[in-house]
């Protein structure tokens, strides 16, 4: 069974279709419990997840920190982290399951396949490009999910409490070795690039992502990211 751990920060306008899809996986018994870290939301966040059966806590604000926080309080075996703002779609039981039921599976992770919910050529090419990274390089981003046994997460010490980059971070001591990529969909809103530009926002991760490897610190990154 999985629990799933959902960093918030004034999500309403997102978090309502994220949970619905993981209602199945509740019904199949797949899902034992949802778990929402809020980082201090001003507006109906809280107020959906209650509505929605989810367990809620506090969580001091950044996404490293609220993930690390809900993964403390999870109860199962298996742990399944989810952007606020991203969107299982049908067939990821079936991944899933399959995955869990795999020999050695405790000593891997996987994440799914990025889309925007976006039309155009735009948001397409922008998916090719995340397919080509993860293909490459072994290294989705946190906006994929990741699912991860309890055994795992806590041997390589969990997710750190930065300001950003900790999807990277934790990825990276995983390993390209033991990382699987699930042929379903993570549709992600594409709000941010909306607002940001499709070249402009790519081009600032990648910059944070360089600068990240070239060895300055996540507190750092997050000041000039900011």
């Amino acid at each position: 069974m999985l629990s799933i751990v959902i960093p918030t920060l004034n999500a309403e306008a997102t978090l309502a279709p994220v949970l619905a899809a993981l209602v199945p996986g509740a019904v199949e018994g797949l899902v034992r419990e949802v778990i929402v870290a809020d980082g201090g939301s001003a507006d109906r966040t809280e107020e959906i997840a209650d509505a929605a059966g989810c367990q809620w806590i506090a969580a001091p604000r950044g996404r490293g920190p609220q993930l690390r926080a809900g993964a403390a309080v999870a109860r199962s075996d298996w742990l399944l982290f989810l952007h606020a703002d991203t969107v299982l779609t049908p067939g990821w039981i079936g991944e899933a399951d399959r995955f869990l039921a795999h020999p050695g599976a405790h000593e891997r992770a996987a994440a799914f396949r990025f889309a925007l919910d976006a039309e155009g050529w735009r948001p397409r090419a922008l998916e090719a490009m995340v397919r080509l990274r993860c293909s490459l390089f072994g290294l989705p981003y946190g906006d994929q999910g990741l699912l991860v046994s309890r055994r795992l997460y806590d041997r390589l010490g969990g997710f750190a409490e930065l300001p950003l980059m900790e999807d990277v971070e934790f990825v990276r001591r995983i390993g390209r070795g033991r990382l699987s990529m699930l042929p379903v969909r993570a549709v992600t809103s594409a709000t941010r690039y909306d607002r940001d530009g499709y070249l402009k926002r790519p081009a600032r991760n990648l910059m944070c992502l360089g600068l990240y490897f070239a060895g300055m610190s996540p507190q750092r990154i997050a000041r000039l990211y900011a």
